[in-house]
């Protein structure tokens, strides 16, 4: 049983994000960064997105892509019963179009899976064809370098419903820079309980080898690594960062 089969109890094991600090961050840069206010904003990889939610009920247009259909599907019905309204698209985040532009799009927790510079140029210049010129593309914790193994355990609750959560990223090739990730929840829901678990594999990007993919995309300024949910630069990139670039083109 994939974890990504179970929207709610993803939704639960990280419910420990802010997401109103999130999304106050996203208009920051916004106001700094834009151009023009933005008025459409996509979640690349949202999943059940808490952010899109909030966006929606800020007053944006919120459109979400992800290649899961229980995702999308719980999704737009946690919009419908928050009075919310959310576009929805099912696609590979590595090739993707959407009908209408957006003007800021952002991918969280570092979910952005390619498995070569050439599939992270595709990604790159999908997200480009998707954006108004000038619009912001946001990755939070773009580049974690390249280590052997690591893992993160956290708990989790609401109501009668608990999920612990682990996070394992083993490095497999660290010439290819390839990884394998396993998120494994731990679910009790009253007294039912059930161990779900998804694996993928991406390669993982070093900060300078990232910037300059992006610089060869030639879709985008790169406009710099900053702390986490913060504008000040960072000149040493730490595990919890954001990337940000200027669709160019």
């Amino acid at each position: 049983m994939s974890a990504y089969d179970y929207p709610l109890y993803y939704e639960i094991a990280f419910s420990y994000q802010d997401v109103k600090r999130q999304v106050d961050f996203f208009e920051r840069v916004a106001r700094k960064f834009c151009r023009f206010r933005p008025e459409r904003f996509l979640d690349i990889g949202c999943g059940p997105s808490p952010q899109l939610r909030e966006l929606a009920r800020r007053g944006y247009e919120a459109v979400g892509l992800d290649n899961s259909v229980a995702m999308l599907r719980y999704l737009r019905r946690r919009a419908r019963e928050e009075g919310l309204v959310i576009e929805t698209f099912r696609g590979d985040m590595r090739n993707f179009k959407l009908r209408r532009k957006c003007d800021f799009a952002f991918v969280l927790s570092g979910s952005i899976y390619a498995n070569s510079n050439r599939e992270f140029l595709d990604h790159l210049r999908s997200v480009a064809g998707c954006l108004n010129e000038g619009g912001i593309y946001l990755i939070e914790n773009a580049s974690l370098g390249l280590k052997p193994y690591h893992r993160e355990e956290w708990k989790m609750r609401r109501g009668d419903v608990r999920v612990r959560a682990i996070f394992e990223a083993t490095l497999l090739d660290a010439i290819e820079q390839m990884s394998e990730e396993e998120l494994t929840l731990q679910v009790n829901d009253r007294g039912r309980r059930k161990t779900l678990t998804s694996v993928v594999k991406s390669k993982d990007f070093v900060p300078q080898e990232l910037r300059s993919l992006v610089e060869l995309s030639g879709c985008f300024k790169f406009l710099g690594f900053f702390k986490h949910l913060s504008l000040v630069p960072l000149r040493k990139v730490e595990k919890d960062n954001i990337v940000l670039m200027q669709q160019s083109t």
